[in-house]
């Protein structure tokens, strides 16, 4: 993880069309949903990220046998052999999440369900991250789930699991999914009140596997099961480019003068898009084509061109669908006139790390001065960035985030502990490249 990345100022326009690797969220949950199918599941342009592959992995240690074909390094197609929804083997051993929340929580919720005890843990830095917002409706389901001090590992003990009305106080996709999939094994109703717009991909994929999962204004229900249990059927699927890996290329196109890009097959799920109304309402031209659907989810190709940006207040519903692309976002204040303000976003001090604290460090190093709040950040700008030695934390998003800010400063940015780009987005230098970005890893 400690390779580095060296960026020089950006003299050439960006220019072409590339396609991003294929969603993160979308790729955890195919791995563990086809595994659990009766059936064969195929899934096209699969991601090979540091985080999907712990959730891989830990399937293929439950039993479950997938045929892999490497179509490229960041595209995998995956044949997997479902067992049914009780036909996981118990581990021999922890089971690794490495970096990856999103798989932890959402395996503790299939997990909780099993007749057969795991443990689940994960890296230093996974074990930071709150669980507790995932344990504790579990365990009114009845759960048995032994935490430290509400971190990872998790130890889950078979127990008997019954549905519940839960009530999130802050719309999560995490705490959702893990409700809703522990719902799976529950005897009864279950039903999950969301205060705001989450990511709706686990909700879509069991509605294509057959389970009859309904909203009702903030209500996601998913009903009592049928005798015998839910059956879920083989998946289909071609997962869409990730929203969250094209906002790097969008937002450098954007700041970078006379440039213009193209991303193909981009996911343009609403709870998703935060980040396209957010530099929309900071004037960037930004245009969709060949807008489609593909598997109950929506995709289109992007197409963005340099503008003069100004500044904008993003605030609710806008941060829930685009909190993993705020650091991003904030480079782009960086270039646009007047004072942009975020607030609501709070979720960001508990990602991998300090997402807003650390990124105001980081910035600062290239002269950005970012004013933090407890739930958001503002920047003044247009500023002048200078170039300088940044470090990502280990933080996938927040090492692109760097990279792409130091296209436009003056003078060579560094970016340390950079190879943990590749938790999400394998491939990212060599796309940039192919946009014409003067950036390279040093070996």
């Amino acid at each position: 993880m400690s390779r580095q990345l060296l960026v020089r100022p950006q003299k050439t326009p960006l220019q072409g069309v590339v396609s991003v690797p294929g969603d993160k969220s979308i790729s955890h949950r195919a791995v563990m949903l086809a595994s659990l199918a009766e059936g064969t599941s195929h899934v096209r342009r699969w991601l090979p990220a540091g985080d999907t592959m712990a959730t891989l992995a830990i399937v293929q240690s439950l039993g479950v046998h997938i045929d892999i074909d490497k179509r490229s390094d960041t595209a995998w197609d995956l044949t997997i052999e479902g067992v049914g929804l009780h036909g996981w083997q118990a581990p021999t051993q922890p089971l690794d999440c490495r970096n990856a929340g999103t798989g932890m929580r959402l395996l503790a919720g299939l997990l909780a369900g099993q007749r057969f005890p795991s443990v689940l843990d994960g890296s230093d830095q996974l074990r930071k991250r709150p669980m507790r917002r995932i344990t504790e409706p579990l365990g009114e389901m009845g759960a048995t789930i032994m935490a430290e001090n509400g971190r990872a590992p998790l130890t889950i003990s078979p127990s008997p699991l019954h549905g519940l009305e839960y009530r999130m106080n802050v719309a999560s996709a995490q705490v959702k999914s893990a409700i809703l999939l522990a719902g799976l094994y529950a005897s009864g109703e279950t039903r999950v009140y969301q205060p705001g717009p989450a990511r709706d991909h686990t909700e879509r994929m069991l509605q294509a596997m057959g389970v009859p999962i309904r909203v009702e204004g903030d209500w996601v229900i998913l009903p009592e099961a049928p005798d015998g249990g839910w059956v879920l059927r083989p998946l289909d699927l071609t997962v869409p480019a990730d929203p969250s890996s094209a906002a790097f290329p969008l937002v450098a196109a954007a700041i970078v003068p006379h440039s213009q890009i193209t991303i193909a097959g981009v996911g343009l799920n609403e709870t998703r898009t935060g980040i396209l109304d957010m530099l929309q309402a900071m004037g960037a031209e930004l245009k969709i084509h060949n807008d489609h659907l593909s598997g109950g989810e929506r995709l289109g190709d992007l197409t963005v061109s340099f503008s003069e940006l100004h500044s904008t207040k993003v605030s609710g519903d806008t941060v829930v669908r685009g909190i993993d692309e705020l650091p991003i976002w904030a480079v782009a204040t960086t270039q646009a006139a007047g004072v942009s303000q975020v607030s609501d976003a709070a979720e960001l001090r508990v990602k991998e790390v300090d997402r807003i604290s650390v990124l105001a460090g980081e910035l600062r190093k290239l002269g950005v001065e970012m004013m933090e709040s407890a739930d958001g950040f503002a920047v003044g700008g247009p500023l002048r960035l200078y170039g300088g030695e940044v470090d990502s934390h280990d933080d996938h998003r927040l090492g692109m985030s760097l990279a792409v800010a130091g296209l436009v400063t003056h003078g060579n940015t560094l970016v340390h502990d950079a190879g943990c780009i590749a938790d999400s987005f394998p491939g990212f230098v060599e796309m940039m490249q192919a946009l014409g970005a003067n950036m390279e890893w040093l070996h």
